[in-house]
Protein backbone atom coordinates (compact mmCIF):
# COMPACT_ATOMS: atom_id res chain seq x y z
CA UNK A 1 0.00 0.00 0.00
CA UNK A 2 1.03 3.73 -0.85
CA UNK A 3 2.26 6.02 1.75
CA UNK A 4 -0.12 8.79 2.06
CA UNK A 5 1.39 12.40 1.93
CA UNK A 6 -0.55 15.98 2.20
CA UNK A 7 0.99 17.57 -0.69
CA UNK A 8 2.12 21.85 -0.04
CA UNK A 9 0.36 22.36 -3.14
CA UNK A 10 -1.44 20.48 -6.18
CA UNK A 11 -2.12 20.68 -10.18
CA UNK A 12 -4.93 19.84 -11.44
CA UNK A 13 -5.96 19.65 -15.30
CA UNK A 14 -9.25 19.90 -16.68
CA UNK A 15 -9.31 18.72 -20.60
CA UNK A 16 -11.03 17.15 -23.07
CA UNK A 17 -13.42 17.59 -25.94
CA UNK A 18 -16.71 17.51 -22.99
CA UNK A 19 -17.99 20.02 -21.18
CA UNK A 20 -17.71 20.69 -17.87
CA UNK A 21 -13.90 21.89 -17.94
CA UNK A 22 -14.42 25.28 -16.54
CA UNK A 23 -17.71 24.33 -14.59
CA UNK A 24 -15.21 21.59 -12.30
CA UNK A 25 -12.34 24.20 -12.00
CA UNK A 26 -15.21 26.81 -10.71
CA UNK A 27 -16.51 24.26 -8.20
CA UNK A 28 -12.46 24.28 -6.70
CA UNK A 29 -13.06 27.93 -7.02
CA UNK A 30 -15.65 27.57 -4.65
CA UNK A 31 -15.03 25.38 -2.19
CA UNK A 32 -10.94 27.12 -1.74
CA UNK A 33 -12.88 29.87 -0.63
CA UNK A 34 -15.02 28.55 1.35
CA UNK A 35 -11.90 27.26 3.41
CA UNK A 36 -11.02 31.20 3.39
CA UNK A 37 -8.57 30.97 0.32
CA UNK A 38 -7.31 33.90 -1.43
CA UNK A 39 -8.39 33.04 -4.92
CA UNK A 40 -7.29 34.08 -8.78
CA UNK A 41 -9.14 33.39 -11.88
CA UNK A 42 -7.27 34.49 -14.99
CA UNK A 43 -9.66 33.89 -18.87
CA UNK A 44 -7.66 33.70 -21.76
CA UNK A 45 -10.50 33.12 -23.81
CA UNK A 46 -13.54 34.76 -23.18
CA UNK A 47 -14.06 38.22 -23.13
CA UNK A 48 -15.19 41.35 -21.14
CA UNK A 49 -18.95 40.90 -22.67
CA UNK A 50 -19.39 37.62 -21.49
CA UNK A 51 -22.14 37.82 -18.11
CA UNK A 52 -21.58 34.34 -16.61
CA UNK A 53 -23.06 33.00 -13.76
CA UNK A 54 -20.15 32.23 -12.29
CA UNK A 55 -18.36 35.49 -12.64
CA UNK A 56 -21.32 36.92 -10.48
CA UNK A 57 -20.37 34.11 -8.04
CA UNK A 58 -16.91 35.10 -8.03
CA UNK A 59 -17.59 39.07 -7.39
CA UNK A 60 -20.75 38.19 -4.69
CA UNK A 61 -17.86 36.44 -3.08
CA UNK A 62 -14.62 39.09 -3.46
CA UNK A 63 -12.72 36.72 -5.92
CA UNK A 64 -10.18 38.18 -7.93
CA UNK A 65 -11.31 37.73 -11.31
CA UNK A 66 -9.44 38.71 -14.65
CA UNK A 67 -11.26 38.05 -18.20
CA UNK A 68 -8.89 38.97 -20.41
CA UNK A 69 -9.68 37.53 -24.02
CA UNK A 70 -11.83 38.87 -26.68
CA UNK A 71 -14.03 35.56 -27.42
CA UNK A 72 -13.70 32.61 -29.59
CA UNK A 73 -10.98 32.96 -31.90
CA UNK A 74 -13.24 32.28 -35.16
CA UNK A 75 -14.94 35.42 -33.98
CA UNK A 76 -11.92 37.37 -34.25
CA UNK A 77 -11.75 40.55 -36.51
CA UNK A 78 -7.64 40.97 -35.42
CA UNK A 79 -5.97 37.47 -34.90
CA UNK A 80 -3.02 39.67 -33.66
CA UNK A 81 -4.85 41.74 -31.26
CA UNK A 82 -6.43 37.93 -30.07
CA UNK A 83 -2.88 36.46 -29.41
CA UNK A 84 -1.40 39.82 -27.83
CA UNK A 85 -4.45 39.55 -25.60
CA UNK A 86 -3.48 35.69 -24.84
CA UNK A 87 0.27 36.50 -23.89
CA UNK A 88 -1.18 39.37 -21.66
CA UNK A 89 -3.13 37.07 -20.05
CA UNK A 90 -0.16 34.86 -19.53
CA UNK A 91 2.22 37.65 -18.11
CA UNK A 92 -0.99 38.21 -15.26
CA UNK A 93 -1.36 34.42 -14.43
CA UNK A 94 2.07 34.22 -14.57
CA UNK A 95 2.64 36.95 -12.13
CA UNK A 96 -0.03 35.61 -9.80
CA UNK A 97 1.47 32.64 -9.92
CA UNK A 98 4.98 33.41 -8.66
CA UNK A 99 3.58 35.68 -6.03
CA UNK A 100 2.97 33.53 -3.13
CA UNK A 101 -0.87 35.52 -2.33
CA UNK A 102 -2.87 33.39 -3.73
CA UNK A 103 -3.80 29.68 -2.76
CA UNK A 104 -5.70 29.05 -5.93
CA UNK A 105 -5.09 30.49 -8.87
CA UNK A 106 -7.28 29.24 -11.81
CA UNK A 107 -6.05 29.19 -15.62
CA UNK A 108 -9.24 28.81 -17.74
CA UNK A 109 -8.52 27.82 -21.17
CA UNK A 110 -5.06 28.34 -20.64
CA UNK A 111 -4.84 25.22 -23.50
CA UNK A 112 -5.84 27.88 -26.05
CA UNK A 113 -2.79 29.90 -25.47
CA UNK A 114 -0.40 27.20 -25.98
CA UNK A 115 -2.50 25.19 -28.74
CA UNK A 116 -2.53 28.69 -31.04
CA UNK A 117 1.14 29.48 -30.59
CA UNK A 118 0.36 32.55 -28.24
CA UNK A 119 2.26 31.12 -25.69
CA UNK A 120 5.15 28.20 -25.55
CA UNK A 121 4.20 25.60 -23.87
CA UNK A 122 7.54 25.76 -21.87
CA UNK A 123 6.97 29.27 -20.57
CA UNK A 124 3.10 27.69 -19.14
CA UNK A 125 4.72 24.65 -17.90
CA UNK A 126 7.95 26.95 -16.39
CA UNK A 127 5.28 29.07 -14.42
CA UNK A 128 3.26 26.53 -13.18
CA UNK A 129 6.46 24.72 -12.10
CA UNK A 130 8.01 27.60 -10.64
CA UNK A 131 4.84 29.06 -9.03
CA UNK A 132 5.34 29.69 -4.71
CA UNK A 133 4.85 26.55 -2.89
CA UNK A 134 1.36 27.08 -1.32
CA UNK A 135 -0.57 28.05 -4.69
CA UNK A 136 -2.63 25.63 -6.05
CA UNK A 137 -3.67 25.62 -9.79
CA UNK A 138 -6.17 23.97 -12.12
CA UNK A 139 -5.88 24.91 -15.86
CA UNK A 140 -8.88 24.23 -18.24
CA UNK A 141 -9.14 23.52 -21.97
CA UNK A 142 -9.35 20.93 -24.82
CA UNK A 143 -6.05 19.08 -26.33
CA UNK A 144 -3.60 19.93 -23.07
CA UNK A 145 -0.06 19.49 -24.13
CA UNK A 146 1.55 16.30 -23.07
CA UNK A 147 4.16 18.36 -21.20
CA UNK A 148 0.90 20.07 -19.06
CA UNK A 149 -0.34 16.96 -18.34
CA UNK A 150 3.31 15.35 -17.32
CA UNK A 151 3.66 18.15 -14.35
CA UNK A 152 -0.07 17.71 -13.00
CA UNK A 153 -0.72 16.11 -10.06
CA UNK A 154 -4.41 15.22 -11.43
CA UNK A 155 -5.78 15.39 -15.19
CA UNK A 156 -9.58 14.79 -15.95
CA UNK A 157 -10.73 14.53 -19.46
CA UNK A 158 -14.16 15.44 -20.01
CA UNK A 159 -15.65 13.20 -22.94
CA UNK A 160 -18.66 14.41 -24.79
CA UNK A 161 -20.88 11.64 -25.15
CA UNK A 162 -23.71 13.70 -26.43
CA UNK A 163 -24.76 17.22 -25.99
CA UNK A 164 -27.53 19.74 -26.58
CA UNK A 165 -26.24 21.80 -28.68
CA UNK A 166 -25.88 19.03 -31.51
CA UNK A 167 -29.65 18.69 -31.66
CA UNK A 168 -30.26 22.87 -32.55
CA UNK A 169 -30.71 23.69 -28.60
CA UNK A 170 -28.74 27.01 -27.62
CA UNK A 171 -26.37 27.07 -24.82
CA UNK A 172 -28.71 28.30 -21.60
CA UNK A 173 -28.33 30.48 -19.16
CA UNK A 174 -27.09 28.98 -15.90
CA UNK A 175 -26.52 26.02 -17.14
CA UNK A 176 -23.23 26.92 -19.61
CA UNK A 177 -22.70 30.48 -18.29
Amino acid sequence: MAVVTRAQSLVLVNTGHGKGKSSAAFGVMARGWARGWHVAVVQFVKGGGWKTGERKLADHLGIEWHTLGDGFTWESTDLGETAAKGRHAWEVAREKLASGDYDLVILDEVTYAMTYGWVPVADVVAGITGRSPGTNVVATGRDAPDELIEIADTVTEMRKIKHAYDQGVRAKKGIEY
